[in-house]
């Protein structure tokens, strides 16, 4: 019967070409039969990738790696999901970090780079306020033991000009190495803004930011306004799908009062 579809019966799906089994599964299939058959070979391919992300996390560090990208697929959430670009450069900077890791917003990213920073002894904290979303990211995170992860999920917290995280900083580590930032959605008031002067005594020099979805303008002012009140300068990195890199450095300027982070 189709439930019982086997891993076996799935790599035989993956020897016919992908348009040809589009348009079989269309003109043949139920629409609830083709979500089974979708759902099952995401699972399968998101399994067999993640087998070979865990041997080797450093060879995924380049953009168009093949694992990233059936990684990407597998997470099925290709819409909201961070091109191969924005999550090559994570694991790059993951590669190289000293210390904790602070995400804001959960998903692909966390599991990956939660992954690395588990083989390499460290701990990874991952802010999240859905919580639909961070439960299916904790689930992955159970599958594959990966404990060195604190996934905390809480509702956003309104901070008056902007709202963000309601991060548990009581039980944070006094510093970050390094900052995932593609959350909370671009329509929060303030958008990505809150890190800085919530986290920012937590930012030590050298510390680095990725901030995601640059190419929108919100992002971009944003990550102005950090580099003014930072200190520092940033880089403007991917080509299909922007994305910021900012290095902490000790000369912080005062958060100025404001009512928007524009």
């Amino acid at each position: 019967m189709l439930a019982e579809t086997s891993p076996l019966d799935v790599r035989m799906l993956e020897k016919i070409p992908m348009n040809q089994l589009a348009r079989i599964v269309r003109i043949f299939l139920p629409s609830r039969t083709r979500g089974f058959l979708r759902a099952t070979h995401r699972e399968y391919v998101f399994g067999r990738a993640m087998k070979q992300f865990l041997k080797d996390p450093g060879a995924c560090a380049h953009p168009g790696n093949p694992i990233i990208i059936d990684l990407i697929y597998g997470w099925g959430n290709e819409g909201w999901s961070a091109l191969d670009e924005y999550i090559a450069g994570c694991i790059a900077k993951a590669m190289d970090t000293d210390g904790p890791t602070l995400e804001c917003g959960s998903g692909l990213s966390t599991i990956l780079l939660g992954a690395i920073a588990h083989q390499r002894g460290q701990k990874y904290w991952a802010l999240e306020h859905t919580p639909v979303w961070a439960a299916r990211v904790q689930k992955y995170l159970d599958k594959y033991k990966l404990d060195s992860v604190v996934l905390d999920a809480k509702p956003l917290k309104d901070f008056g000009a902007y709202c963000w995280y309601d991060a548990p900083l009581e039980t944070m580590p006094d510093s970050f190495s390094l900052i995932i930032c593609d959350g909370p959605p671009g329509d929060t008031k303030g958008g990505r803004y809150g890190i800085v002067p919530v986290m920012r005594a937590r930012l030590k020099p050298g510390c680095v930011i990725l901030l995601d979805d640059a190419g929108r303008d919100e992002e971009f002012a944003i990550g102005k306004r950090w580099e003014s009140e930072l200190g520092t300068s940033f880089e403007f990195l991917g080509a299909e799908k922007p994305y910021i890199q900012l290095t902490v450095t000790g000369e912080k300027k005062p958060v100025e009062e404001c009512t928007s982070p524009n």
